[in-house]
């Protein structure tokens, strides 16, 4: 059975059965999956889901900010209170997101590398 990696992260699953969840908290790493029970506490992600939340960010919000002030032409107050929510509601989202991605992709190429067998070919 093939599971995209999208899907996975999007849905913060298992990357072996796609079907376990793969967080037991916010941002907590089960220690084994609950369905196919497998062993998820070497799966590390380090700092690169703040690092490429904050990237995207960097990308979003600048121009949606700079398109709000030229449509609209807001008081200086409008942008203090709309870009930092925005801006912190959007990394809340996509943390999980992004480190269950790069934890089915440390897993897809893990296995992939071990020459076992790879469910996402």
């Amino acid at each position: 059975m093939t599971h995209s990696v999208w899907r996975l992260a999007l849905r913060r699953l298992c990357p072996s059965c796609g079907q376990g969840k793969l967080f037991a908290g916010f941002l907590t790493v089960r220690a084994r999956c609950p369905v196919c029970d497998l062993d998820l506490s070497a799966q590390d992600s380090g700092d690169g889901g703040p690092t490429f939340g904050v990237f995207i960010l960097c990308f979003l919000i600048p121009p949606l900010a700079l398109w709000f002030e030229f449509h609209f032409d807001p008081p200086w107050w409008a942008h203090v209170l709309i870009w930092p929510p925005m801006s912190m509601l959007l990394l809340w989202w996509l943390l999980p997101v992004i480190k269950s991605w790069l934890i089915a992709e440390q897993y897809r190429r893990t296995v992939w590398q071990a020459g076992g067998k790879n469910d996402y070919r």
